[in-house]
């Protein structure tokens, strides 16, 4: 025994160098979230003159902006679920709000867990059961098994400026006399300057802003923000639509500015701990925002303003300074995500790698983006570089959304090159039937791909002549 002792102390002691030199070279992750974000409003798009995001902007300069992200689903709670999983929602099972993500389901945290990071949540969750409004029950955090500071939906246990959010015991944290999003970065910030940091580690910010708040149903920017943005330019897609913005742009612009501010306290604080050198850091929104232009909604259509979201990498592999045009869908971040690292991608998912797009290999890529649509029409969308294309279930009386439907019809039809702002839907236009067609074959195509069985999918029932 004593003998033995010092070879196994030694073989111990060069294991634990290993994994600590191991450990050192993975590099960390950070994922910003921001709720109902347009694409749009980031400067380095191009298309909106106000100056709000120069944070954002130097990040997609100098990382990676992918400029035709869609997401699986412009609902919230869907889209989490197809990003945490590379799944549809459809198939994940939180096909709209309200249903709990399944927590038999692989996650990237749960794999990025396995190989020895820590993964840390703050904020906003809204993937666990319905009856659970604040705390979230440690079986249905998809993953994140340590620094757990959340509320499962912050818009119910919280106002801009008081609320709660849960600790990993569900003991609440009150919050009061400070902006929600600083109060959340503050912790983000402690975090970031503690021994946890020093390991790998996942850490998520769920925001809730830009989101609106829902009881009072408007963007509430903090109070140096407000009124700041009066004099306002209305994106084109807005402009001659009925809706909500007229009051609301404003105060939404201000929602984005701090947001951007945000994101600069976070890359501030990598730099200052000097942990930027090796950590991802990723800016994503679950969908958009049409301001009530195109349904009662906010959101949920297949229209640009509502699927169209912003993605940006910055940090070891994306400092490339580059504008990815080709179409990526949610699903496809969790797998590009764990390629980054040199991990296992996850099992049975819809999502693709993209990495190889960094370097410009774009052979093989299918250009095109799937998306589901629940809640104000049960409905399925094909996102193409020239057209956006979309079915949906017709509505009769004692109708109710459900997940997905063995028969749809054409919905909406537009054609982005001649109409970018999609104002003129052409769903039953002779001109456009051959298109039509072929939109419909091949969106037929993915939901079978998607779901393993074929649906019917009919033309507009009303053709124009």
């Amino acid at each position: 025994m004593l003998k033995t002792a010092p070879a196994a102390m030694a073989a111990m002691a060069a294991q634990t160098a290993a994994a600590q030199t191991n450990s050192a070279a993975k590099p960390n992750v950070v994922i910003i979230f921001s709720d109902q974000f347009r694409a749009d409003c980031i400067g380095a798009a191009g298309l909106n003159p106000m100056g709000l995001t120069p944070n954002l902007d130097e990040m997609a300069n100098q990382g990676t902006m992918f400029t035709s992200a869609i997401c699986a689903q412009p609902v919230c709670a869907p889209a989490r679920g197809s990003i945490l999983t590379g799944l549809y929602p459809s198939k994940h099972g939180t096909w709209k709000n309200a249903i709990a993500l399944n927590p038999n389901l692989p996650t990237f945290p749960k794999i990025m867990k396995a190989a020895g990071y820590s993964t840390n949540h703050i904020g906003k969750w809204h993937l666990g059961p319905p009856s659970d409004k604040g705390p979230v029950a440690k079986d249905f955090r998809g993953g994140f098994d340590d620094l757990w500071q959340s509320s499962n939906v912050l818009e119910s246990t919280s106002h801009p400026y008081e609320g709660d959010l849960y600790d990993g015991d569900g003991k609440p944290m009150h919050f009061e006399n400070i902006y929600r999003t600083d109060y959340m970065t503050n912790l983000a910030q402690n975090f970031l300057r503690s021994s946890a940091a020093k390991s790998p580690f996942l850490l998520t910010l769920s925001y809730l802003e830009v989101h609106h708040q829902n009881d009072i149903d408007a963007f509430v920017p903090p109070k140096e923000y407000q009124g700041k943005y009066k004099n306002f330019w209305i994106p084109q897609d807005l402009r001659p639509l009925p809706g909500t913005w007229p009051s609301q742009l404003g105060d939404y612009y201000g929602s984005v500015a701090k947001m951007d501010e945000t994101v600069g306290t976070i890359r501030r604080t990598l730099k200052e701990t000097g942990l930027d050198k090796n950590t991802i850091v990723m800016f994503v929104s679950d969908h958009g925002c049409h301001f009530k232009t195109r349904n009662t909604e906010y959101k949920r259509s297949p229209h640009e303003s509502s699927i169209h979201v912003p993605l940006i990498f910055e940090g070891p592999g994306f400092n490339r300074g580059l504008k990815i045009p080709e179409m990526i869908s949610h699903v496809d971040i969790a797998p590009s995500l764990l390629a980054t690292l040199g991990l296992n991608a996850l099992p049975s998912i819809h999502g693709r790698n993209f990495l190889p797009l960094l370097d410009r290999k774009t052979e093989g890529w299918r250009d095109e983006a799937y998306f589901e649509m629940s809640e104000f029409v049960t409905g399925r969308g094909l996102r193409t570089p020239q057209y956006t294309y979309a079915v949906a279930t017709p509505k009769v009386p004692g109708w109710k959304a459900v997940n997905g439907a063995d028969r749809y019809q054409e919905y909406m039809m537009y054609d982005r090159w001649a109409d970018p702002f999609q104002h003129v839907n052409l769903a039953g236009r002779a001109t456009y039937k051959q298109e039509a067609e072929k939109l419909r074959a091949r969106l037929a195509e993915r939901i079978a791909e998607v779901s393993g069985s074929r649906a019917a999918l009919d033309p507009c029932e009303f053709p124009y002549s």
